[in-house]
Order: C-alpha cells, then structure tokens, then sequence
C-alpha cells in the first residue's frame, strides 16, 4: 500500500479509482479468507470432538453457541463504536485475540476449556467484521454491491476450507491446531498493512459519509429505515438458521442417513460450503445492476423448492440439491448488507456489526436448537423442519424502493 493510496476527492477517472479500490479490496478479501477458515476449524473438527470428549448433540450446538455468542454480541457495539471513533489498527488486534483463541484450543482438555477457546476465537471475530466491512465500503469506489461481495466471498472461501482443514487436524490429533497459527500471523501483517492505507485516508472518507448522510436524511422516512431493517433481520434469521443446519449437523446427516465415511461427509461438506462462497460472489454485482430488493427476493425464495425436496433426496441429489440452495441462499447477505447501508448512510459500521453479528447470532442460537432436536427426534426431523425456513423470503416484498446511490469512494 504505497501513498498513492492517500486521501481523494469524491470524483475520480475510472481507471485510477479502479486500480486502488482493486488493491485494497483483494487484500481484504484475503484477510476474510484466512479470518474464516480459522473460524470454520471449529465445527469442520466437530466428529473429534464428539469422540475425544463423549458429547451430545446439544453439547456440540453450545460450542457453537459460546463462539457465536460473543461474535454477535460484540459487533453491533464495536460498529457502532468505531463509527463515531474509527480504530486503523483494530482489524490486527482482533486477528491477535483470535489467534491466542487458537492456541488454547489445540490444549484444551476439557469441554469448559474449548468453550473459553471457542468464545475466545468468536471475539477476535466480533472486532473483525464491523471494521473490515466498513473499509470494503471504503474502497468500494461506488460499487458496493461488488465490493461487499469480494469482501464476503473470501469469507466463504475460508469457511469452504474449513473441511479440509478438518481432515488435518482428524489425522494428526487435536495438537495440531496449533500448526494454524501462522494464519493468524499472516493476517495480523496484512490488517496493520490496511490499517495504515485506511489511517491515510480516514480523513477523507469521514468528509464524504458526512456528505452522503446529509443528502440522503431526506429520502427514505425514519419509520420505514426502521421496519425495513426489522425485515432484513429476519431474512437474515431464515437464512443462517437454515445455513448452519448444514454447517454443523450436514456431515452427521451424510453419516447417519446414507452411512458414509467421516472422509466422505467432509467432502459433501467442503462442496457445499464452496457453492455458498459462489453464490456470495454474484449476489452484490446483480444487487449492483438490477436492484438489491430483486436480489434479496430470489436468492431467499428461491432456495425454498431446493430445501422442501432435500429431506426426500437420495445421496447422488443430495450434494447437486445443497450446492443449489448454497448458491441462491448466499447471493443474499452482500445484497441484505448492502441495503441495510443504503438505508442508514453514515453508519457503515453499525449495520455491518447488527447484521453480522445478528447472523453469528442466528447461528449461534440455530446449532443450539437444532442440536437439542437432533438429539430427541433425529437428524433427519431437523431437515424436514428446516426446510420451510426460506418461505420467510416472502417479507422481502414489503421491502421499499430506494434510489441507487451515485458513485462516490468511501
């Protein structure tokens, strides 16, 4: 990141905005890449866990409920936060905290001790998101749809590795988590490297949310800010509850439904979670181009045909059924992110914290429920459950038209 990347007007010639918005945005896309596939360590190991400590299903969704509990919680105060007082360098302190998360739970000996580490890993994740989002925005050069999707995508990507990280660690024991700290080194270096680029140039960007926030008061009324939001949420919630049924419990379902090998099931698993980085991808340049209301309708909808049929689906439809409904489902959250932005302009970093930490939340609370109902009636009942969940995509039509905002970095 060299001073060309210094402070710029609101203005710039195509070329040059492109060629500094592309550096920055790749190299947040990358920090996301190595932030989730740290993140997706966790439940890509579950099946050890289960057999090394003897838990249940239940004690499995609290693992995950402890990890999302403090990365959604902490982000919409951290937004917030950081919206009035911005900290450059708070994205390398987050990478910090995740990475001594990391530590304690390749020595965890016990199921108290890999919660700690759990929640520990959950708020290095809380600092990360809010912050990360808001310099996606930043750097979007106008183009936010496609901004907030590269961000998300590398993301996705990290959480799509998560599985074959998990083969790793499943081969060579729990200890050897350990060896997955250099990717939390690599991102502390990258995230200072940012926090530098985005010291340089808050100045700037601050004048020009300032500018935005004031043409935008009077164009959409409070009232309808606010129950618009109400309704991005719970798209949000239909959306990560029904997501982290195939997160956390796909690979026990593979097994026990189809009695597949642990190998196999991590495979599925991996296939999945790589359709869920793609559709990321593409929801934000379509939410760019045809309007992100159209984008959010679909891509929560639309999985509903997908999900109904997947309970009855023999094991050859399964992966191709998952990988669909993978794809529609996540072209919505850049697209909801995005939206949510639009609405409340000028504070970037408190609708990023609110709706990421409302979806680690969802899924948090998600593991928890459908574990306990995995463990009482069966894994299947949570897919035929789970699977009305995209019906909610109906809201979205109560969703109001608003203006797509004119170009400007920020």
């Amino acid at each position: 990141m060299d001073r060309a990347e210094a402070a710029k007007p609101a203005v710039h010639p195509p070329g040059v905005a492109e060629q500094t918005v592309l550096k920055v945005l790749l190299a947040m896309s990358f920090s996301h890449l190595l932030n989730d596939t740290i993140q997706s360590l966790l439940p890509a190991i579950y099946p050890l866990l289960k057999e090394n400590y003897h838990l249940s299903f239940t004690q499995i969704g609290l693992i995950t409920l402890s990890f999302q509990s403090t990365a959604s919680l902490l982000q919409p105060v951290v937004g917030s936060y950081t919206d009035r007082r911005p900290k450059p360098f708070s994205l390398a302190v987050g990478m910090g905290i995740t990475l001594i998360g990391l530590v304690l739970l390749s020595r965890a000996t016990s199921y108290h001790f890999i919660l700690v580490s759990a929640a520990l890993v959950g708020m290095g994740s809380s600092i990360f998101h809010p912050e990360a989002s808001r310099i996606a925005h930043m750097a979007a050069g106008g183009r936010h749809g496609f901004a907030q999707s590269l961000f998300q995508v590398g993301g996705n990507l990290g959480s799509s590795l998560g599985p074959l990280v998990g083969l790793i660690i499943v081969a060579h024991g729990q200890p050897s988590i350990i060896w997955f700290t250099a990717i939390a080194a690599v991102g502390i270096y990258i995230l200072y490297r940012v926090g530098r680029w985005y010291q340089r140039n808050l100045a700037g960007h601050l004048e020009r949310a300032k500018a935005r926030q004031l043409a935008a008061s009077n164009r959409v009324p409070r009232s309808t800010v606010i129950f618009s939001i109400g309704i991005l949420l719970l798209l949000i919630f239909s959306k990560y509850f029904y997501l982290v049924s195939l997160t956390n419990y796909y690979t026990f379902y593979l097994i026990h439904h189809f009695h597949v090998t642990v190998q196999t099931s991590q495979v599925f698993l991996f296939v999945f979670l790589f359709s869920v980085a793609a559709g990321t991808f593409f929801g934000g340049p379509l939410g760019d181009r045809f309007g992100r209301k159209y984008v959010i309708w679909f891509s929560v909808l639309g999985a509903l045909p997908f999900s109904l049929l997947l309970p009855h689906a023999s094991l050859f439809w399964t992966g191709p059924l998952t990988v669909l409904i993978g794809l529609i489902l996540a072209s919505a959250f850049p697209a909801i992110v995005v939206f949510g932005q639009e609405l409340a302009p000028g504070k970037v970093g408190m609708i990023s914290g609110m709706f990421f930490g409302f979806s680690f939340g969802m899924g948090g609370i998600g593991a928890a429920v459908l574990g306990q109902m995995a463990d009482r009636t069966g894994i299947e009942t949570v897919y035929q459950v789970c699977a009305f969940l995209p019906a909610i995509g109906l809201l979205a039509a109560f969703l109001p038209r608003i203006e797509k905002p004119a170009a400007a970095t920020g």
